[in-house]
């Protein structure tokens, strides 16, 4: 045998070495062109079809969050103008929208969809700038599932008597809606769409510190050429809510936010004849089995928590984990965090981006404080915050009692409290342990158990092998103090319509 030929056949034995997964590729950045988005320097409120100045006469700032920089001027809505836009509703209900047949109803609903399908990525840039979450999410997940929820329900609009077979349907009338900061073009599609398709006509109030798609959407509203008055923005803070909710020509109320909010309103619409959806707060419990698919779940965890920043009622803030894969599970997780990116939401790099508010960072920061005076173990990505902005780093807690703040309050951020169980029951006991119902998952390689664990947990949306997926054909909604109806799918049609 030649030398040459014992260097081709020698084999070198090489043991592995720990693999540092701490280690975070450095990617040049790749931030997306804001070049042409435009943002007006003021925005007025969308009353009967077109922009008005608000009777307020006031204005207030939107920030973007991830540089405290100014963007535009928000109308405020005081009473006259939130009776203004009920009014403009109920006129185009009695005149227009009410005596359109379905097939005409959807066509309108489908000319939204698509004009937001071409002005996707405007609107992706504009989400992001907003609200701080990163491009990636805005573009892959938020707009493309809010038009599929408008291409959805404008299906709908020509076959509700297929969908309670039976019975016929009529619609409410107006519907006064409130949506949240934490995804608001979406939120918007769940709430607009079923509304429209069902006859009923809008007063829509996005909140505060992101309302800026909601008017976005308004443009294409305009040039969608719906009647005058089917849809109407007004923008403003709590006050401007009240009003609406409280106003008497409204029929029906749709709210998702917190908890308190959500029981003040009905408070408030007590023995009156509206009808009501909440979706309201959550503290999602995410079950790992021992048989569970680990690396999987792991993926599914940081999906369910950290990408969103924890900004979704569902987000899995509460993780269960079998004592036998304990160790495993929370060494990987260590791991994992450190390799998300934190930094400028419009990189295209960027996994974790800004906190929405000031106000919302203050209260992360006061409950992850509670958690180490508390004593338990906090766990923290290695990474530099941005000087400017509002930042918090990826967490996790280990060492949580069912009895800690962190594992019964909804954070609303980027912390998860991790505990351990041993038995499926007191897997199941411990996650229904929560005044909230809204969503759960479930880890494990068999099919039986999901089903098994499923049935037994109280909690209106629950994943099986995976965490965060939506279609807008499934329902989502809660139970407890989670609120109640359900938006999505053929259920999300019942709020918006009388069966006769």
């Amino acid at each position: 045998m030649t030398t040459a030929e014992k260097k081709v056949t020698r084999l070198e034995v090489v043991e592995p070495k720990h693999l540092d997964f701490g280690k975070k590729w450095d990617y040049a950045p790749s931030p997306e062109s804001t070049d042409f988005v435009k943002i007006a320097p003021r925005h007025e409120l969308f009353i009967g079809g077109k922009f008005t100045k608000p009777k307020s006469g006031s204005y207030f700032k939107t920030i973007n969050p991830a540089t405290e920089e100014t963007l535009t001027e928000i109308a405020d809505a005081n009473d006259a103008d939130v009776d203004a836009a009920v009014k403009a509703a109920r006129q185009a209900y009695e005149k227009y929208w009410s005596k359109l047949p379905g097939s005409e109803r959807a066509k309108y609903i489908f000319r939204i969809a698509r004009q937001l399908q071409e002005k996707a990525r405007e609107f992706a840039i504009v989400e992001t700038l907003n609200g701080g979450k990163p491009i990636k999410e805005a573009r892959d997940i938020d707009i493309p599932l809010a038009v599929a929820h408008f291409f959805y329900y404008a299906g709908w609009a020509d076959k509700l008597d297929f969908a309670f077979p039976g019975r016929k349907t009529r619609p409410l009338g107006v519907a006064g809606q409130i949506i949240p900061w934490n995804f608001p073009l979406l939120m918007a599609a769940w709430k607009i769409a079923p509304a429209l398709a069902c006859g009923n006509t809008v007063v829509l109030k996005p909140a505060e510190t992101t309302p800026l798609t909601a008017l976005l959407l308004a443009q294409v509203i305009q040039e969608a050429d719906l009647p005058p008055g089917v849809v109407n923005i007004i923008t403003g803070f709590g006050k401007t809510g009240a009003a609406l909710v409280k106003h008497p020509d409204i029929n029906k109320v749709a709210f998702t936010g917190s908890t308190e909010v959500g029981k003040m309103i009905q408070r408030s619409i007590a023995g009156s004849k509206k009808r009501l959806t909440l979706e309201l707060g959550g503290k999602a419990a995410n079950i790992i089995f021992n048989d569970a698919p680990i690396d999987q779940a792991i993926e599914g965890i940081i999906n369910g928590i950290y990408f969103n920043q924890g900004h979704v009622c569902c987000a899995g803030s509460r993780l269960f984990v079998q004592e036998g894969v304990a160790d495993i599970v929370i060494r990987k997780l260590q791991d994992r965090i450190q390799t998300l990116r934190v930094g400028n939401p419009l990189d295209k790099n960027t996994d974790i981006g800004a906190i929405n508010s000031k106000q919302q960072l203050q209260k992360i920061q006061e409950l992850v404080q509670t958690g180490v005076d508390e004593g338990c173990k906090m766990h923290q990505t290695a990474c530099e915050l941005p000087k400017k902005g509002f930042w918090f780093a990826p967490t996790f807690f280990t060492g949580v009692a069912q009895s800690n703040r962190i594992a019964q309050e909804e954070i609303f951020g980027p912390v998860l409290s991790v505990l351990t169980f041993r038995t499926p029951e007191e897997a199941v006991e411990k996650a229904n342990n929560t005044a909230y119902g809204l969503s759960a998952g479930v880890w494990t390689d068999k099919g039986s158990k999901i089903f098994k664990i499923s049935s037994q947990l109280k909690a209106g949306v629950i994943w099986g092998n995976t965490y965060n997926k939506f279609d807008p054909a499934s329902p989502f909604g809660g139970y407890k103090e989670s609120g109640f109806g359900r938006e999505g799918g053929l259920q999300g049609l019942m709020p918006y319509v009388e069966l006769v």
